[in-house]
């Protein structure tokens, strides 16, 4: 990969037909993950990562995507409310530039505003625990992105040929 991501439209041109996409929620001290399935209908999460240095976080999720053969990674970017790239974004960006030098998966970004909220509500609508929510937030927050991502993968496989 360039150190460029890919849009959600270019990914959706290179994808074969049976191909699973990870999803990934970058924290500061962890890193949430969620898998697709082959055929890139439903989100499931996946687990955590707990951030130490980059080179060992790296080499997680590169063991990652090689254990379930992905095809490209869709990762969260924590966008401000207004729209607008803050510190947060940045080092989102910087992870992901260096990660390009050591795996040439293909990314796309995906709006994740909101994602840790909407997740944590309906944690807490179910009754779960502040303890179990802390514990999984992060990999269900990756699976909300990625299922945002796959749903909108599914509407572009619609949409009549330009």
């Amino acid at each position: 990969m360039s150190s460029t991501p890919l849009s959600i439209d270019a990914l959706a041109e290179r994808l074969p037909a049976k191909a699973r996409l990870i999803g990934v929620d970058l924290g500061t001290k962890t890193i949430g993950l969620a898998l697709s399935d082959v055929e890139r209908r439903v989100a499931t999460p996946l687990g955590v990562v707990k951030r130490t240095r980059f080179a060992k976080d790296a080499e997680a999720l590169s063991a990652r995507i090689r254990e379930f053969d992905a095809f490209a990674l869709v990762v969260g970017l924590p966008l401000n409310m207004d729209g607008g790239a803050g510190p947060r974004v940045q080092a989102t960006r910087a992870f992901l530039r260096n990660f390009a030098r050591l795996d040439s998966i293909p990314v796309i970004f995906w709006d994740e505003r909101l994602s840790t909220a909407a997740v944590e509500r309906a944690l807490i609508a179910n009754d779960v625990s502040r303890a179990r929510r802390a514990a999984v937030v992060d990999q269900m927050a990756a699976a909300y992105i990625l299922q945002g991502a796959l749903d909108r993968l599914a509407g572009l496989a619609r949409l009549p040929p330009a």
